[in-house]
């Protein structure tokens, strides 16, 4: 029996480089692309998110972009699904697979778990969120400290979200969040039955900086505020994750006269460079797995080991 090729992973920040490195890539060794990118999912946000145009997904046969509608939620759970179907297809057909994109709790997927099993009723998630409401953030701290009196380690207790999934996990499990850490630790991810190779992509930052900038121009010239005029109508506000991404809501708020439209690149630029700067924190202490490569000297035959 053929050995199977891994499955091989391209990220980077935002910017960087990866689609066209991905294309020559794919090309060179008879690959297919699932993308990783989690505003790739959404129809109609093509310009904001640099999606790849018609021309480029003809060249590689591209999978898990414009999958849902622009008000419809994605999570990882559901990618996750979806992105296994996807390498089983690809390598029905004899070809390999090349998962790019620089979304990183997506990308994380892939070299170990997620998510962890504890069900929440949704009587009880409904308990909490009223809680919230009523009795304010600082009553569901207190709940979090005396469930976990070891303490509550890095949780971020000023994030309403990151509260309120904490409660509901120890509420639901009776354990702690430290036992819940162990315990997820512990899971296989939803790809360790298969051999990984990752590249991280990596640039200057004067020259990121640079390659920003001209990228938002681009955005702004290809017809981005019309796009946001146009997934405004068709709802998308109703999806935070989409609506709140850099670019959407910088032009929203222009739109909205909280930007002057002289404004508006700027605010996209800055906001796409403090984006970078988290995306490479968590590429650092969330991605260790992934052999940082210059971009600047990546080719298409030697950017991974072996291929």
């Amino acid at each position: 029996m053929a050995v199977q090729s891994p499955l091989y992973v391209l990220t980077g920040p935002t910017a960087v480089g990866k689609t066209e490195l991905a294309l020559r890539w794919a090309e060179t060794h008879g690959a297919e692309i699932i993308s990783c990118d989690s505003l790739l999912f959404y129809r109609g946000m093509d310009i904001g998110t640099a999606k790849p145009t018609p021309a480029e997904r003809a060249r590689v046969p591209h999978h898990l972009i414009d999958i849902c509608a622009p008000d419809e939620p994605m999570n990882v759970a559901r990618y996750v699904e979806l992105a296994r179907a996807a390498v089983a297809e690809i390598r029905r057909r004899g070809r390999r697979v090349l998962v790019t994109g620089g979304s990183g709790f997506y990308l994380k997927a892939f070299f170990g778990p997620v998510s962890d099993n504890v069900a929440v009723p949704a009587a009880l998630r409904e308990d909490i969120e009223q809680r919230l409401a009523d009795e304010g953030l600082p009553a569901l701290v207190a709940e979090l400290r005396a469930l976990n009196p070891a303490g509550l380690d890095a949780l971020d207790t000023a994030n309403p979200r990151r509260v309120v999934r904490a409660l509901e996990r120890c509420r639901a499990s009776g354990r702690t969040l430290a036992e819940l850490r162990t315990e997820f630790a512990a899971q296989p991810g939803p790809f360790s039955d298969q051999a990984v190779q990752g590249v991280l992509l990596t640039r200057e930052s004067a020259d990121l900086q640079n390659r920003i900038a001209q990228r938002v121009e681009a955005m702004l010239a290809a017809g981005l505020v019309a796009e946001v005029e146009r997934l405004r109508t068709a709802g998308f506000e109703r999806n935070p994750s989409a609506a709140g991404a850099i670019g959407y809501r910088e032009t929203r708020a222009m739109l909205d006269g909280a930007l002057t439209s002289e404004q508006l690149a700027d605010e996209i630029t800055r906001n796409t460079w403090s984006l970078v700067r988290k995306q490479r924190t968590w590429f650092r202490h969330q991605l260790a797995e992934l052999r940082p490569f210059a971009a600047a000297e990546a080719t298409a035959e030697g950017l991974f080991a072996t291929a």
